[in-house]
């Protein structure tokens, strides 16, 4: 049939140009990929995995015992039931359970998580100035755990049952034994009293000035900035709170990638390396610390959401302003804004920490990627 003007009634389809027919099939190669569906799949997950973070977190904030009214007001307005119920109605506790967490999951996604009761500011903007000074103390820690744990299981490893792997396991068993608030404890006290070789409390000398705030970090601030001698005080402060937390993960991935290395060092394909006579710097780093990776990432990863969560006492010891500390006295003023916005950002720190962790199986382990 054909319509009145001689056209075909018959529906034709317009091709594709060809620049969007190759995109279109780039991107279907790529999520066809298994990587990208490896990671796709892991971003999905977390982000259940924080939608389930705010729900806990409310709820078991919420199940403390104890009135947030009684511990923010004084005697004389806990006297009088009109200031009471005010003070509840400003910050929300005269409504529902579920409605309160769902104005608090709105103020969320919008980047509000409250005014806390304590300082009277909003939470996001105490969470700005305090988890840069704990992501400082544990970046540090982890890197130093990292460097030395990793080196001192690889060496213990190679001279497996001889006088340095030994010292080694006797050192990193120490290490996990001593507990971090006694060590930062004798650490301050030794250091900084007896000797006074370390700085004593705080991020920078008192008489120094602050560097403009750009990331929140101390010693980067004061390097973009040009102040090399704030930058050389805020190392010296950083450098012994940093070792006290690293000594337990020291100790942890010493025996992690001992044991690690020592089970890949029994494997067929290495012996077939030493076989073909391939230099023993070679198999170790091409073969030996690749295979052992997968384990010493998931416990380095594990371990630095530990050191985040754990700062609270080196951080008192210490007078280091961070987020250990803001929780400490949050929790004891039954801040539950404050209390919450802690809990979200620990919570989403480990998040990250283990979509990281998963990103780097995939690449370091094709196995992983295409279960």
């Amino acid at each position: 049939m054909t319509d009145p003007d001689g056209s075909s009634g018959t529906a034709t389809a317009v091709p594709e140009p060809p620049e969007k027919a190759a995109g279109t099939r780039g991107r279907r190669r790529a999520l066809r990929h298994p990587l990208a569906r490896f990671l796709l799949r892991r971003v999905l997950i977390a982000v259940l995995l924080a939608w389930g973070i705010t729900v806990v977190t409310f709820v078991l904030t919420n199940l403390v015992p104890g009135d947030p009214a009684t511990a923010n007001l004084g005697q004389r307005a806990l006297g009088d039931p009109a200031i009471v119920a005010q003070w509840r109605q400003d910050h929300g506790l005269d409504k529902p359970l579920p409605q309160q967490y769902l104005i608090h999951l709105g103020g969320m996604l919008q980047g509000d998580l409250g005014v806390s009761q304590q300082s009277h500011r909003p939470v996001s903007q105490d969470l700005a100035e305090t988890v840069p000074a704990t992501l400082e103390l544990a970046g540090a820690a982890i890197v130093v755990s990292l460097i030395l744990g990793v080196a001192f299981g690889v060496v213990a490893a190679l001279r497996r049952d001889r006088l340095s792997d030994h010292v080694l396991r006797v050192l990193s068993l120490i290490g996990i034994s001593v507990p971090t608030f006694w060590l930062a404890l004798v650490a301050f006290y030794v250091f900084f009293y007896r000797l006074q070789i370390t700085p004593g409390s705080g991020r920078i000398d008192p008489g120094l000035q602050a560097p403009p705030p750009v990331t929140g970090l101390a010693t980067v601030d004061s390097a973009l900035a040009g102040q090399w001698d704030v930058f050389a005080s805020a190392v010296g402060h950083l450098l012994t709170p940093a070792l006290v937390l690293a000594l337990y993960t020291i100790g942890l991935l010493t025996r992690f990638t001992r044991s690690a290395v020592l089970e890949v060092l029994g494997q067929d394909y290495v012996r077939a390396a030493r076989a073909k006579g391939l230099p023993g710097r070679v198999i170790l780093f091409r073969y030996v610390l690749r295979s052992a990776l997968v384990p010493i990432i998931t416990v380095a990863g594990l371990a630095f959401g530990s050191l985040l969560s754990g700062t609270v006492l080196v951080e008192a010891i210490f007078a280091w302003p961070g987020v250990g500390q803001y929780a400490y006295k949050s929790a004891t003023t039954l801040d539950l804004p404050a209390v919450m916005g802690v809990g979200l950002v620990v919570g989403g720190v480990y998040l990250v920490i283990n979509l990281i962790v998963d990103v780097l199986y995939g690449v370091i382990d094709p196995r992983v990627r295409l279960q």
